[in-house]
């Protein structure tokens, strides 16, 4: 396929996906089914979102203008995917990316979410047979060319040993923060819940830290969590988590703040446990930026209203909407595949 007809059936794909189909409602029931934390609403907001920021011919044309050798004809690898399953298709973008490169996708899905990608690319085929040489999925990798692999810390050490001999885009464990100045209006703060709570908290775009000002109030961020978002808790596994942490929290009387959906403790750490965000003050300007230099190989973004120098800075409420051209790790995984 050439490349723009691949982009034409990318640009049905993303009509396709936002109809009720009775495929969309199977890949969604049945992700739910095998993995309680991927919601139904949580699929579908993936969906949409990949609708809205990946798949429209304006997002598409502007992504691939700033790589004008993708034009050019060349041999097509097979590139070893390794997924993920934290969130709903959080794949997606590695398949969409090879697809647009001319690769072939060898798929290693992730036990955890088996079901949303092979239905948008099962549609692929159906509108375009000779799409399907673009895709195969496989219980084990063997015979690629190159790899891209997105795991833990632990699994990003047993990745970087297994495919050290190929060219490859090892990813590990990052989190995302957000930068508060203490202006912040309830608007404002309101979306950056969206940052906190969308997907209950497990991607990599999730926020799980606050970096804010000394003798920063939390009073009106806990009350607006509280009053609009505490529907979270009806979410059994969400509940429990935080149910559980609470009690863990109280019994060692760890110091943290509360309401009756989220935890905010003062922690260095960018990791925080399901239920609860970290946060640290900074003093000036110059302390926040030695603070964020420091953790800048651990962020994936930073959500702020603030002018910060950070490169993969989004306003508040937009950490979970990344566009095409937002890597993870800040990695250009389609210039990787060019050049192979």
């Amino acid at each position: 396929m050439k490349l723009q007809e691949r982009l034409a059936l990318l640009v049905k794909l993303g009509a396709y996906i936002q109809q009720d189909t009775e495929a969309r409602q199977y890949a969604i029931a049945y992700t739910e089914r095998n993995n309680r934390w991927l919601t139904k609403e949580n699929s579908r907001n993936a969906l949409q979102n990949f609708a809205t920021e990946f798949l429209t011919a304006s997002a598409l044309e502007a992504w691939i203008a700033n790589y004008p050798s993708l034009k050019e004809e060349r041999r097509s690898k097979k590139i070893g995917l390794v997924l993920a399953g934290n969130i709903p298709a959080v794949g997606f973008h590695d398949v969409l990316t090879t697809f647009i490169a001319g690769h072939q996708a060898m798929l290693k899905y992730s036990e955890k979410d088996q079901y949303l990608i092979p239905y948008m690319i099962d549609f692929m085929i159906k509108e375009d047979p000779r799409s399907a040489a673009y895709f195969k999925p496989v219980l084990r990798l063997k015979d690629f060319d190159a790899v891209i692999a997105t795991g833990s810390n632990n699994s990003a050490l047993y990745f970087e040993q297994y495919f050290s001999k190929y060219p490859n885009i090892i990813r590990k464990n990052r989190n995302s923060i957000a930068v508060l100045d203490g202006t912040e209006t309830e608007e404002e703060l309101l979306a950056l819940g969206s940052d906190i709570f969308a997907y209950f908290g497990l991607g990599c775009r999730s926020v799980a830290k606050l970096y804010v000002p000394k003798e920063y109030d939390f009073f009106n961020f806990l009350s607006l969590m509280d009053q609009h978002y505490k529907t979270i808790m009806d979410h059994n596994k969400y509940k429990n988590n935080y149910d559980y942490n609470r009690s863990i929290y109280l019994l060692n009387n760890v110091p943290h703040l509360a309401n009756d959906c989220l935890m905010l403790l003062e922690h260095e750490s960018l990791l925080s446990r399901i239920s609860s965000v970290h946060f640290e003050y900074y003093n000036n300007e110059e302390d926040l930026q030695a603070k964020l230099e420091g953790a800048k190989e651990q962020i994936q973004c930073i959500a702020t209203k603030m002018n910060l120098p950070q490169k993969n800075t989004v306003l508040l409420g937009q950490a979970q909407k990344p566009a095409l051209e937002d890597y993870a790790d800040g990695v250009d995984t389609l210039q990787f595949l060019i050049e192979l």
